[in-house]
């Protein structure tokens, strides 16, 4: 966003955030570790583009989209392979600067929290407790529980598990999956471009808003 525009603000009851490239910024840590296991399994290497652009879907829709030519039988190696460069990553990624201040203002502005991931239910478990914002966030929805983003399942579930309505809630993410997500679903999407995805691949999918920084995200939901 430039000095120019004006931030959009939105006044929600219920904010559904995305973790990874939104909350935690771990997204040089999961194209660098998607690279690492294709390479170990002998398949062509993705570019970082492209590592990048599946992050927030589920495991195997991500497998289908970096190493299209991996037999499904070998997607457990894979996995393997890519948690074995990530975990000892994870412990060296940082919360982006600001979210945990934003998290606790909303907070206390009486606004719910939500997680909606493409996770799995252990891994979001785990960085919860590592980062010690379990406590923030009213309800979480993993890829375990739910179909991959762009599906609109995982919202639907915070939506019931809440008692909001659409009206009532913004998603905040940083890819184009989770602004498709919020189309099928009908709540608008303040889209962020400071994880895995730029400006301008964000804004073909047309979220509601596009945020620069953690700053910006704080105006534009009015804090």
């Amino acid at each position: 966003m430039t000095q120019t525009q004006q931030i959009k603000t939105f006044h929600p009851k219920l904010v559904v955030f995305d973790w990874d490239g939104t909350i935690l910024d771990t997204t040089a840590a999961i194209a660098l570790s998607i690279q690492y296991a294709c390479e170990k399994i002998g398949l062509p290497v993705p570019s970082t583009s492209l590592a990048k652009s599946v992050i927030g879907l589920g495991w195997r829709d991500a497998i289908r989209i970096v190493a299209p030519t991996c037999p499904e039988e070998d997607y457990s190696t894979f996995g393997s392979f890519y948690t074995e460069r990530y975990r000892p990553a994870e412990t060296e990624v940082h919360l982006f600067p600001g979210i945990v201040e934003l998290l606790q203002k909303l907070k206390n502005s009486g606004i719910e929290l939500a997680v909606a991931t493409g996770k799995s239910r252990r891994g979001l478990n785990r960085v919860l407790a590592q980062t010690g914002l379990a406590d923030c966030f009213s309800t979480t929805e993993t890829v375990d529980e739910n179909p991959s983003k762009p599906n609109p399942a995982m919202l639907e579930a915070i939506s019931v598990a809440m008692g909001r309505s659409a009206e009532e809630m913004v998603m905040v993410g940083d890819t184009t999956h989770d602004i498709y997500m919020t189309h099928a679903f009908g709540c608008p999407c303040i889209a962020v471009s400071y994880g895995a995805m730029t400006t301008k691949m964000l804004e073909p999918a047309q979220p509601d808003a596009i945020c620069a920084s953690v700053a910006e995200l704080a105006q534009s939901l009015g804090m």
